[in-house]
């Protein structure tokens, strides 16, 4: 089974998919993508590494998530990645002040695709976390709204390829697409 689990900050959708993966019983992989880039973004990467069981083989890739999991996978059954917003945040981050949307376009879907590849051969169960910033203020920016859309083509690929969406409004998860 493949599922994405999709809503707004502070949402609630890292605890579910974590809840999900401890509820399986299985042997489980936590890839994170975060980058401790200032205090604040290490304090919440601490946090997220208290609240998982300390049995999880855990992975961290901000880049080629793909191919990370295919070389590093072991026996684990379950894979969580904790998120595909960091994921495509890293891929602009590369790129630097360069705001070449067709060359960002580009590596965001090589990204995603590889991803699903990944995901397409291998017998595994796979939650995937990713922030719905598609719901909120436009941003006043054009890198704000090139972000956004370029997460929102990311979002997209991915619901169209995993078996179950969930929305997370305030804690409760709302399925959107039910499970084949």
């Amino acid at each position: 089974m493949k599922t994405l689990i999709t809503g707004g900050a502070r949402s609630g959708k890292s605890s579910y998919a974590q809840e999900r993966a401890e509820k399986s019983g299985k042997k489980v992989m936590f890839v994170a993508t975060a980058e401790a880039y200032d205090d604040e973004m290490r304090l919440r990467i601490e946090a997220h590494k208290r609240s998982r069981p300390s049995f999880w083989t855990t992975l961290e890739t901000p880049s080629k998530v793909g191919r990370a999991i295919r070389v590093t996978l072991s026996d684990e059954e379950v894979i969580l990645i904790d998120d595909i917003t960091l994921l495509v945040n890293a891929v602009f981050n590369r790129f630097g002040e360069h705001l070449d949307q067709q060359d960002i376009e580009k590596a965001v879907l090589e990204e995603i695709s590889e991803l699903i590849e990944t995901m397409k051969h291998l017998d595994k169960e796979f939650l995937i976390v990713t922030n719905e910033v598609g719901l909120g203020l436009v941003p006043d920016n054009e890198a704000g709204r090139f972000y956004r859309d370029a997460l929102g083509r990311a979002n997209k690929l991915l619901a169209e390829f995993c078996d179950e969406v969930y929305l997370m409004v305030s804690g409760i998860p709302l399925k959107i697409k039910p499970g084949r």
